[in-house]
């Protein structure tokens, strides 16, 4: 989804959000009628659905890559599986990146059927709200910086569905600190969940420490990359957010190299922004890629193994 994410989002008081509430209740209304008429096809592969509730900028696409390569080391045969979108195609060149089976098709039906008898699991990344698709397990992301916003429904909120399909996850990973609170909140809704917590580690950030940066992101929610950098103390002077996968056009990388050229900053952005203007070849822009980090690590791996034994 390509928007600039508005503030109220954040604020449950905003007069814009009262004001926008009828159309979430249509949402809520839609989602509730497809639920009805959808048919879940069970498939012969177990399917690991990797989803959030809010809109875009949770972690699924580096989660389903971490699970992945983990679940590679122990010799399973994991393929991932998108939802084919012309502009997601920084997603698909990062897992590529990483050497990970990729299957992307119109259909995410037909996409699982079409990894039959090559894989051993489908990692459904994104797609919890596919309700033609039994998953098996389903893991749910959240960002601690935004959690759930005001908790409303899009348009008047930030989220795809109420917290109540929570009722429908097995697991919730948060990329942030603990938050107790929050933990309750969803345990109020599913006292099942096994919560566990991410942070994302900067790789090779030393060469840029007594530097000024100028930072360009175009991800779901860009702040959450600048105030990385910033928690790395690195001396971000400048900014600039564009939406999620945004197509960036030449000229308008020439503008970004010629701000940072009269700043005196050197230009920092996201491995997925990098790998979409990696074409115009612009030695002036370097790439910031990140580690995801799981804490607790092997725990919340032998959770995710379970759905091999559960049955399908």
């Amino acid at each position: 989804m390509k928007l600039n994410k508005p503030d109220f989002w954040q604020k449950k008081e905003s007069f814009i959000s009262l004001i926008l509430l009828p159309f979430s209740f249509f949402l809520l209304m839609l989602i509730w009628f497809k639920k009805k008429i959808s048919n879940e096809k069970k498939f012969n592969l177990p399917v690991l659905c990797i989803g959030n509730i809010y809109i875009g900028g949770t972690g699924k696409t580096p989660l389903s890559i971490l699970i992945a390569k983990e679940l590679q080391k122990i010799e399973k045969k994991p393929v991932i599986i998108k939802k084919f979108y012309d502009e997601h195609n920084d997603e698909h060149l990062l897992i590529k990146k990483n050497n990970i089976p990729l299957i992307t098709k119109k259909n995410r039906k037909d996409a699982i059927l079409s990894a039959d008898n090559k894989f051993d699991l489908v990692i459904l990344d994104d797609g919890f709200q596919d309700f033609k698709i039994k998953k098996n397990m389903s893991v749910l992301c959240f960002h601690g910086n935004q959690l759930i916003g005001n908790g409303r429904l899009f348009p008047s909120g930030p989220l795809r569905e109420s917290l109540n399909a929570l009722q429908r996850a097995e697991m919730v990973l948060i990329n942030g600190k603990k938050n107790v609170n929050f933990e309750n909140k969803l345990y109020g809704i599913n006292q099942k969940l096994k919560i566990f917590y991410s942070r994302y580690n900067l790789i090779n950030i030393q060469k840029y420490k007594d530097k000024n940066i100028l930072a360009f992101a175009g991800i779901g929610n860009a702040d959450n990359f600048f105030d990385l950098l910033r928690s790395n103390n690195l001396k971000v002077k400048h900014s600039i957010s564009f939406p999620d996968h945004y197509n960036f056009k030449k000229n308008e990388i020439i503008k970004i190299v010629e701000k940072a050229k009269n700043a005196d900053c050197t230009i920092l952005t996201t491995e997925k922004d990098f790998l979409r203007i990696e074409k115009y070849n612009f030695s002036e822009i370097n790439s910031c890629p990140v580690e995801l980090e799981i804490l607790e690590k092997e725990k919340f791996i032998k959770s995710i193994k379970a759905v091999y034994d559960k049955s399908y």
